[in-house]
């Protein structure tokens, strides 16, 4: 890098010739980062923030007894983000040397509205902290510490995971009967990032997200069945050869063929039970949600003067965090360089805290909570859920179902959609009669339809055997890695779609 003096001015900024390794992301960028959050907040901005991102994607996709898909994606590119009162813009570019950034910057201010300062003006220098890199630290990412920067070298190569891939689907054809296809996927997504913003924030993160998982369809006549699993982990290079694909494919069969012959359910209105894991999405979809700021702005959520008050059963207590280790949603840093930490979303039925990112407690008031996510760096950051679960409760699971005489055991979730102010419906692809305390015929065709805020006064039950479950979640910053949770669950009543 050429020699700067403390004091620039506006007219020799376009002659300064940073020499930044593009190939890594660390404190060399200081210098180049400093000066154009220096020039950001002299053209009149309240704030400027740069997210810089490398990745290094891969997926593999196996059909029956073939590989049908390797996709490999590399990328490296910037955004930045400028604040002016509770206004802001962001542009994003594939550049990232000094004069893209710069470019960049100056398309953001001229969008607000402000322009760079006279050609004699002195531009400061932003001091930044010194470099708070978590691939040195370790973070939370308790059993890989220092190890960050050896993650991508340590993941399966393609060739591995091919193999892994066919195998497991031999597994699947081993067990399963009627099968009409065989599905097994991975994918591989590792990523570098850097942020520096004008409050002095300098962070630096590797994340390693990884997910495997099978669909299976089956057919017999008129019959079908499709039942789904997946797992997902961060920070763990081992993490496909470690896959058992034996356990998955036994349970992914047995699941498919109790559904196969399956009876369908009858629509009206019933007590069920939810299972634990993947049944915390109708918590995350039908309520999270509901409780980020970007809904709060937007007046979308009938929780938007609801803090201090309860708007769920007393038995109900919910968290959202970062710091599960080598959960799919867990992250030492947000996207806005803010350490990760627990979220009490809401205790004993009351609301204690919405999930905000910084453009969200500018504009409503909200302390940050760490959770600022993008999918990338096309994208500025949000407020986005991470790990959100309900927290698990004093019941056993069999006092949940002793305690319904006719209801239904939803334990595997499909899909389902969410309307914008909590109006939900989400088909079961495993379902089950309880009679009299007991669990007996296999149901399918269920969908559960409802609005969160009665739903969640209907949780009048939990049992303690909490677990998590990898998801997507697609929102206004692109999608994104979370985790969903919940102990097995009891409602008291809600409306069952059938036939």
């Amino acid at each position: 890098m050429i020699a700067t003096t403390p004091l620039l001015r506006t007219q020799e900024i376009p002659t300064l010739q940073y020499q930044n390794v593009i190939t890594r992301l660390d404190a060399s960028w200081e210098d180049t980062l400093s000066t154009l959050l220096g020039l950001g907040r002299a053209a009149g901005a309240d704030f400027v923030e740069f997210f810089l991102e490398r990745v290094n994607f891969v997926s593999c996709l196996a059909e029956d007894d073939s590989i049908t898909s390797i996709s490999p994606r590399l990328s490296t590119g910037a955004g930045v983000r400028v604040f002016k009162g509770k206004a802001d813009c962001y542009v994003s570019t594939n550049d990232v040397s000094f004069a893209g950034l710069k470019a960049a910057l100056e398309k953001a201010i001229s969008i607000l509205g402000l322009s760079l300062p006279a050609p004699t003006a002195y531009i400061p220098t932003v001091n930044l902290e010194l470099l708070r890199d978590y691939t040195a630290i370790g973070g939370n990412q308790i059993n890989n510490i220092n190890n960050k920067e050896n993650w991508l070298v340590g993941c399966s190569s393609m060739q591995e995971m091919g193999e892994i891939l066919l195998q497991a689907n031999g597994a699947l054809a081993k067990r399963a009967s009627h099968v009409q296809s065989r599905r097994s996927s991975y994918f591989r997504d590792w990523q570098e990032v850097l942020v520096a913003a004008s409050d002095g924030t300098f962070a630096r993160d590797i994340r390693l997200t990884q997910s495997v998982g099978y669909s299976l369809l089956c057919a017999d006549g008129t019959n079908r069945s499709s039942i789904n699993k997946r797992n997902g982990s961060t920070g763990e290079p081992e993490f496909l050869r470690g896959w058992q694909y034996d356990t998955d494919a036994e349970e992914v069969s047995e699941s498919a063929g109790k559904m196969l012959y399956a009876d369908y359910v009858e629509s009206g209105t019933y007590p069920i039970v939810m299972a634990n894991k993947f049944g915390g999405v109708i918590f995350h979809e039908a309520c999270g949600h509901l409780l980020e700021t970007t809904q709060i702005e937007s007046k979308t959520t009938p929780f938007i003067d609801k803090k201090g008050e309860q708007i769920a059963h007393e038995s109900l207590t919910a968290w959202d965090e970062g710091l599960s280790n080598n959960a799919f949603g867990t992250i030492d840093m947000d996207d806005e360089g803010m350490p990760a930490q627990r979220t009490l979303l809401i205790e004993n039925g009351i609301l204690k805290n919405f999930i905000s990112d910084r453009a969200g407690s500018i504009r409503t008031g909200h302390p940050r909570t760490g959770s600022g996510r993008r999918q990338n760096f096309a994208y500025p950051a949000a407020s986005r859920m991470r790990n959100t679960y309900i927290a698990p409760g004093e019941y056993a699971v069999d006092d949940l179902f002793a305690s319904i005489d006719k209801g239904i055991y939803c334990k595997k979730m499909g899909g389902g959609s969410v309307g914008g102010t909590g109006q939900f419906n989400f088909a079961v692809d495993e379902a089950y009669l309880i009679e009299n305390g007991k669990v007996t015929k296999p149901l399918k065709g269920a969908t559960l339809i409802g609005e969160a805020k009665d739903i969640m006064n209907k949780i009048s039950m939990c049992s303690a055997d909490i677990d998590l479950a990898a998801g997507f979640c697609g929102s206004i910053s692109g999608s994104i890695y979370v985790t969903v949770g919940q102990p097995h669950l009891k409602v008291d009543s809600i409306t069952v779609g059938g036939r």
